[in-house]
Order: C-alpha cells, then sequence, then structure tokens
C-alpha cells in the first residue's frame, strides 16, 4: 500500500494486467526488444508465487528482470502470518540473485546492485523482497555511484591465446559451421557475426533463441537447427569437422542423442557464462568472454576463405529436403501458409512473439527474420501463456513497431485475461491464433509414438475466439478458407488497437523435419516418406 501510494505522484509508467504471470511476461517481452531490464511489482503471498513460472522462464532464457514482491512486515516473518511465503527460499534456483530486505537504509544499495547483476555477464532475474514496514519506513538516501560485489567478476575480454586458437583452427578447417544462440543477440554481435561469417564463407545455423542474429534470407544462413531445425543445418552440423559454437549452450533440443553428435568436429566455444563451456559437450578450444568482444578480436584475426565444396555440398542438401508444405486453393488452411502469408504481409519487418508448440516451430521455419530482437519466444522453459503477454511488452518496448503474436489454441487461453489489459492501454497487437483444436504438439508425437492414441489432447470445447475478443472491447476475425488469410491479416494490420485473427488451419498437421527423442540429428523423420 505504501509503494503503490508513492507511485500515485511518481512519474513512472505504470501496466496494470490482470494476472501476476501477465505481468512478469510482459516485462520479459520489453527487456527481450529493448535490452533494458523488465520491471515487475506484486503483492506477497499468491502474487509472489504466480510469478515463479515467469522467473523461471526469464532465467533459462537469459533475460534481465528485477522484481519485487511485498512481503509480510519483518516482526511476522516464519509465524505463517496472512499471505506469507518465503519467495526468497522458493526463487534461488531460479533468480541469478536475490534479496530480502531487512533495513531501509540498505535498499539503495541493492537496488543498484539489482540492476548491475541482472544486466552484466549473463543475464538473468534478480528478486528483491520487500517487507510491508520496510516499504513504509523513512531513511537517507544513499546511491552507490559504483557497484563493488566481492565474487562477481564477469569476465568480458577473451582470452587472447585462446581467440589465436580458434583463428588457426578456423583457417584450418575445410567443413566449418557457426552455430549461434541467443547469447549472439544479447551481446548485440549481430553485425560482427556476419562480418565473420563473409569473411571465412561459413555457413551460420542458429537457434530457436538465436533466429535474427544472422539474417534468415542469407545466403550462408542454413536454418534453425536440432529437433526441429532444417534438413541442410543437421546435415551440415554433422559433417562439419569444425564447430563454432557462439552464446549457445548445446541443449537436448539442439544435440540430440549426444554419443550421436557431431563425431567428427572439433569445437571452438564461446560464451561469457563459463558454466556452459564444457557443461554437455567437449569443448577444444573454449573462450571465456562478452561475446561482442571476443568476435571483434577474431573476426581481426581471421583471413578470408572460400570453402566452394563445403557451399556446394551445403547448397545439395538445401535444394535436396527444402521447407515444404501442401496448400490447396479449396482445403483447409495450412498452418505453414499462415505463417508465410504474415510473412509476405509485414514484409519481414514485424516483430513476433509467440506461444509454444507447433506454431512456434512454424513460426521459426517459415519466418524469415532479418534482425536481432524481432522473434521473441519462450526457449529453455518451453512456457505455455508465454507468448501473448509477452507481446504486450514487446509493444510498449517498441510502440512504432508492428508487433504479431502467433499463438496456439491451447497455449492461448493460458493467459487471454490480458485481452483487457491490451485495451486497457490501447496496445495495438495482432494475435494470430493457430487454431488446429488440438494440444497440437502433444498430438503430433502421440500420433508419431504412440500409435494415434489421443489423450487428453482435443479441446475442441475452446471458446469462440471473436466473440471473445469483441467481449473484451477487442476486435475479433475468424478465417477458414485459404483465401481469407491474407486479406484478414490486412485488416488486422489497417485496424487500431489489438485484433484478434482466428485461423481455422488443419486439424493434424504436423511440424517437420523432426528428431524423434534418443536419435543424432541426421536420423530426422522428415515428412515425404510415403
Amino acid at each position: 500500500m505504501a509503494l503503490y501510494d508513492a507511485f500515485f505522484d511518481a512519474e513512472i509508467p505504470h501496466y496494470l494486467t490482470r494476472h501476476e504471470q501477465g505481468a512478469i511476461h510482459a516485462a520479459d517481452g520489453y527487456a527481450r526488444v529493448t535490452g533494458k531490464p523488465g520491471i515487475v511489482f506484486t503483492t506477497s503471498g499468491p502474487g509472489a508465487t504466480n510469478l515463479v513460472t515467469g522467473i523461471a522462464n526469464a532465467y533459462m532464457d537469459s533475460v534481465p528482470l528485477v522484481v519485487f514482491t511485498g512481503q509480510v512486515g519483518t516482526t511476522l516473518i516464519g509465524t505463517d502470518a496472512f499471505q506469507e511465503s518465503d519467495i526468497f527460499g522458493i526463487t534461488l534456483p531460479v533468480t541469478k540473485h536475490n534479496y530480502l530486505v531487512t533495513d531501509v537504509n540498505e535498499l539503495p544499495r541493492i537496488i543498484k546492485e539489482a540492476f548491475y547483476i541482472a544486466t552484466t555477464g549473463r543475464p538473468g532475474p534478480v528478486l528483491i523482497d520487500l517487507p510491508t514496514d520496510i516499504q513504509a519506513a523513512e531513511g537517507d538516501f544513499n546511491y552507490p555511484k559504483e557497484v563493488n560485489i566481492p565474487g562477481y567478476n564477469p569476465t568480458f575480454d577473451g582470452h587472447p591465446g585462446q581467440i589465436s586458437r580458434a583463428a588457426k583452427a578456423i583457417a584450418r578447417a575445410q567443413k566449418p559451421i557457426i552455430y549461434a544462440g541467443g547469447g549472439v543477440v544479447i551481446a548485440g554481435a549481430h553485425e560482427l557475426l556476419l562480418t565473420l561469417a563473409e569473411k571465412t564463407n561459413i555457413p551460420v545455423t542458429t537457434t530457436l533463441m538465436g533466429l535474427g542474429g544472422f539474417p534468415g534470407a542469407h545466403e550462408l544462413a542454413v536454418g534453425m537447427l536440432g529437433m526441429h531445425g532444417t534438413y541442410c543445418a543437421n546435415m551440415a552440423m554433422q559433417e562439419a569437422d569444425l564447430i563454432i559454437a557462439i552464446g549457445a549452450r548445446f541443449d537436448d533440443r539442439v544435440t540430440g542423442k549426444l554419443s550421436g553428435f557431431a563425431q567428427e568436429a572439433k569445437i571452438i566455444h564461446i560464451d561469457i557464462d563459463p558454466a556452459e563451456i564444457g557443461k554437455n559437450v567437449a569443448v577444444d578450444v573454449p573462450i571465456v568472454g562478452d561475446v561482442k568482444r571476443v568476435l571483434g578480436e577474431l573476426v581481426k584475426k581471421v583471413e578470408e576463405q572460400e570453402h566452394a565444396a563445403w557451399l556446394a555440398q551445403i547448397a545439395q542438401w538445401r535444394q535436396q529436403v527444402p521447407l515444404a508444405y501442401i496448400q490447396e486453393d479449396d482445403g483447409d488452411i495450412a498452418p505453414q501458409y499462415v505463417i508465410e502469408s504474415i510473412y509476405k504481409v509485414t514484409k519481414g519487418e514485424a516483430l513476433i512473439a509467440t506461444e509454444v508448440g507447433q506454431h512456434q516451430m512454424w513460426a521459426a521455419q517459415y519466418y524469415h527474420f532479418k534482425k536481432p530482437r524481432s522473434l521473441i519466444t519462450s526457449g529453455g522453459a518451453g512456457t505455455m501463456g508465454y507468448g501473448f503477454p509477452a507481446s504486450l511488452g514487446l509493444q510498449i518496448g517498441a510502440p512504432d513497431d508492428v508487433v504479431f503474436c502467433i499463438a496456439g489454441d491451447g497455449s492461448f487461453q493460458m493467459n487471454l485475461q490480458e485481452l483487457a489489459t491490451a485495451v486497457a492501454y490501447n496496445i495495438p497487437v495482432k494475435i494470430a491464433i493457430i487454431n488446429n483444436q488440438y494440444l497440437g504438439m502433444v498430438r503430433q508425437w502421440q500420433e508419431m509414438f504412440y500409435r494415434r492414441r489421443y489423450s487428453s489432447v482435443d479441446i475442441q470445447k475452446s471458446p469462440d475466439f471473436v466473440k471473445l475478443a469483441e467481449a473484451f472491447g477487442a476486435v475479433g476475425l475468424r478465417v477458414e478458407k485459404p483465401h481469407e488469410v491474407i486479406p484478414a491479416i490486412e485488416k488486422a494490420m489497417a485496424t487500431p488497437g489489438p485484433v484478434v485473427i482466428d485461423f481455422r488451419v488443419r486439424l493434424e498437421e504436423n511440424v517437420f523435419p523432426m528428431v524423434a527423442p534418443n536419435s543424432a540429428i541426421d536420423d530426422m523423420v522428415r515428412g515425404d516418406e510415403a
């Protein structure tokens, strides 16, 4: 109460969401598009615990947040007081750092440290728990000019000797590939990555989080790799003699079965977090440091190369198994066609937020991201319900851009209450619901691995999304035929304020290629086997 009484007079933009999870996902979306920390306030108890999924999501994807939670008074802590929860202890595993404030005079230093920790090194969420008596207390405002935290000293500059070793390894390689992750985007190293790739003629594959870190339509781009990566990207990784991993973490969705991953390749791994290097795969040339600084030095040391034979092989793989789908003029709408149509109408310039599921993978495959921070999605945690509230923060952080939220009918229902927030603040996001009446990714696994025994994935009893949008005061559109897709997207873009488009797509479309569980990434189900 004391804090929000102060907000009454503060000239700070404040957005009241309809649920705490909506708030933290929105702050997350704002942070990803701006590079600035997102800030969240909640009350104690359930208000704080409702943030946990969003904090874990931000922690997995290295998103800078500063989260302020209410707490019972210091004299009541530990007594099971009304709306007391140990949010400090609950969030220890999913925060970069957290604080329980017991002295108001320490608050300026704590806040200074929290923002520093959240935004330096590998970014992440920091939580500050504020007891009610601390919120109401008065103290001297001594804001430190500098931060000095013993034991927290991120390494920014890569070791010169290791960078030289990397340059020599690149010079020797015949079949190198750059594997770029979200660290490229976070560090603002996209221009240096482009320079490195073009100077050395090395093809580039990106993770889901790295999309936009390298231009998707560039001749050296081979697309996303991993479980739903392109045939070309996965084959290139498996056949490479050198992998240059930049700001990526070799997670299981990328590597597939570890014992079958890139067995012939030497590995250079550049990352600001030393804990990631060597965690999942053995590395030949480890370089700890800020990706942008390391690439700045590496670009100076590498020489121009051709790799004609290797690039010819890359081109052959790309042509041999391209991404493809069937769209009949008078048939059901292919979900991939919706994504390609959004790309076409927006000329690839929109900022995209996604929920999690099949639609997320189709967006990664068929929207060719040109620039960094143009795809906002939940990677490590795979959080359904993330994309729509994140799109609100995305639009707030980039008010002059067109923002599309590509959602599944299942994911959208997890935080649809934030339509009220979008309408209240006239946040003009366009929500494209890829409505296949299933929890689509789970249904796909049940089709492929459980003999089509569709257990608890049918959600045909979902609400009428057009009426739902109208009930909240937004515009709702329904699209049932292929020829209606592009006009609906154009109408949504021409409509002020938030718009929900319900695309009724083919019910049992699958995402291909797909690497089955416990398989190597070159062992792909391509979808054309029949």
